[in-house]
């Protein structure tokens, strides 16, 4: 893991935001992370990411929403996290770095809901929470279509959320975590082990971040 530069507090107005730094190496780009509604940072997918990608002059920005630096057990209303996000958001591009807005589950979606109007240069949705479980009715496939920016998918293979083969076709990339869950966790006699499933998670997001550069 590299070392933490420091940790940021961020008024907003859906309350207090917190930030914290994963400094990149001669860094060309930040990634803002956002986490779910049901954890944090400390999230197994955003701790890899951001021990991995300021090797290659990424940096990262692991996003606190305020309702969970609050100590609430519950997430808002989206309208509520994309207010918090949109408060945090000046902080994120005070470096004078391009921004990739990103996430997992709930953080991801309000990063598709935000991007165009923030200005971020891609999205990195990890386990888009394509519909409720058992309820693909429930489509939220118009907010990852209507990002407008680069977006790359990284979802497990057996995501309840959303499998890789019920998203629809479009723009974006999609990186599969094989027999992965929600949380990328993977069964003990799957085709990878739990390392080798960060793995394809950071080397995947490592490939296409080096694909925005060459844009």
């Amino acid at each position: 893991m590299c070392c933490v530069s420091r940790v940021e507090s961020v008024e907003t107005d859906a309350g207090e935001a917190r930030v914290t730094w994963f400094p990149g190496k001669q860094a060309w780009l930040a990634v803002a992370l956002g986490h779910g509604a049901g954890g944090g940072i400390e999230a197994r997918d955003l701790q890899a990411l951001a021990g991995v990608l300021p090797a290659l002059g990424v940096s990262v920005a692991l996003v606190e929403q305020p309702w969970r630096v609050a100590g609430k057990k519950v997430a808002p209303a989206p309208k509520t996290l994309d207010v918090g996000w949109r408060g945090v958001w000046p902080v994120l591009e005070k470096p004078g770095l391009p921004v990739v807005a990103g996430g997992r589950s709930a953080g991801a979606r309000v990063a598709c809901r935000t991007a165009g109007e923030l200005g971020a240069c891609g999205v990195l949705a990890l386990s888009f929470p394509l519909h409720p479980p058992g309820r693909p009715e429930k489509s939220r496939s118009a907010e990852l279509l209507g990002a407008g920016v680069p977006t790359l998918v990284v979802q497990g293979g057996n995501d309840p959320f959303g499998k890789p083969g019920e998203f629809p076709e479009g723009e974006h990339r999609l990186v599969e975590v094989a027999g992965g869950d929600h949380g990328f966790s993977v069964p003990k006699r799957g085709s990878l082990t739990q390392e080798q499933a960060l793995e394809v998670i950071t080397d995947g997001v490592s490939e296409w971040v080096r694909m925005l550069r060459e844009c």
